[in-house]
């Protein structure tokens, strides 16, 4: 999983200079389109709209976020991953379509490994809400009560495979209550079923669900990261609590079709960081609960590859079939 701290200063270096001299200098001829692949009003859709306004007014030519939902977050990924190679067609995704759907979906046709990676544009812990009529004021409560309903409980998430089923997964193995899996196309539709009182409990991230938190909506009882969130002072992580080993959080990439020209990858990444440095961007990203990254090809290729490994882990152990 992603570190929670990573600097834009870190991130940066080893980049940006070389690309300066390789970028080519025609890209991009035209508009560019950035397929976010789940419905618009989460994070996943904030992030490259923040982003994609500022490329357009550096490059000249507009950046259109296309929301392509369904199949959590396949249908729209595996759009891009059979687009031409030249860069005008990206993919912003948080992790499921990218390291965890290949795992748990029958008709998954491509190998996300292969996709060419540009960088992680911002990270944000996974925390665990519940609905506001629930009686938990904690996770150990939220256990005691769960294992004490004869059903169970019932937990969304943003679709089979996502980071939020498999967060609650990792959960449902570490604490034994029984759950049922209640997906939804999104974080949108789940976190308003949420405030409905139609579902107990959702892992989602923190960006998603704290505005409903403050609002008093929905609780959040626990942070997935290693540290608590300055957002959230006074919640504790889940380890915290009594998990050990717990460890959740989400990422936001952009990524292009495999055998898309690196120096291409390597200028839209120096771009980005470059507009994750600035004060404004960093103000709205942050608002959100999130934090601006901006990492380059190098380290997200890593990234991708690693928790591809760490979450086919939680898939194996607890025996998911493919869907």
């Amino acid at each position: 999983m992603i570190p929670r701290k990573v600097t834009l200063a870190t991130c940066a270096v080893g980049f940006a200079i070389a690309v300066a001299a390789a970028a080519p200098a025609d890209f991009p001829r035209r508009s560019v389109t950035v397929v976010v692949p789940f419905p618009a009003g989460g994070s996943a859709d904030a992030v490259p709209r923040i982003v994609g306004a500022k490329l357009a007014a550096r490059w000249g030519h507009a950046v259109i976020v296309e929301n392509r939902p369904g199949a959590a977050g396949t249908t729209g990924s595996t759009t891009v991953a059979n687009a031409a190679p030249d860069g005008h067609t990206l993919l912003a995704s948080p992790a499921g379509p990218l390291v965890i759907n290949r795992f748990v979906q029958k008709a998954f046709s491509f190998d996300p490994l292969q996709l060419t990676a540009i960088t992680v544009m911002a990270g944000v812990p996974t925390v665990l809400a519940i609905r506001s009529s629930l009686p938990a004021k904690s996770v150990n409560e939220l256990i005691a009560y769960g294992k004490q309903q004869k059903g169970g409980l019932n937990y969304g998430s943003q679709g089979p495979g996502s980071t939020s089923h498999l967060s609650a997964v990792l959960f449902q193995n570490l604490t034994g209550v029984a759950m049922v899996h209640v997906p939804y196309k999104g974080s949108a539709p789940a976190l308003a079923d949420l405030v409905g009182g139609n579902i107990d409990l959702m892992f989602d991230n923190l960006g998603s669900a704290l505005p409903l938190h403050r609002a008093g909506q929905i609780r959040i009882l626990g942070v997935g990261t290693a540290t608590r969130s300055p957002l959230l002072p006074d919640t504790p992580t889940i380890e915290e609590q009594g998990l050990s080993g717990y460890r959740s959080s989400t990422w936001f990439a952009l990524v292009a079709p495999p055998r898309t020209d690196t120096a291409i990858a390597d200028k839209v990444a120096a771009d980005v960081a470059d507009i994750l440095k600035m004060d404004d961007v960093r103000e709205r990203l942050t608002s959100l609960g999130l934090e601006p990254i901006g990492n380059g090809r190098a380290r997200t290729a890593e990234i991708i590859a690693s928790e591809s490994k760490q979450w086919e882990a939680v898939v194996q152990a607890a025996k998911l079939p493919k869907e």
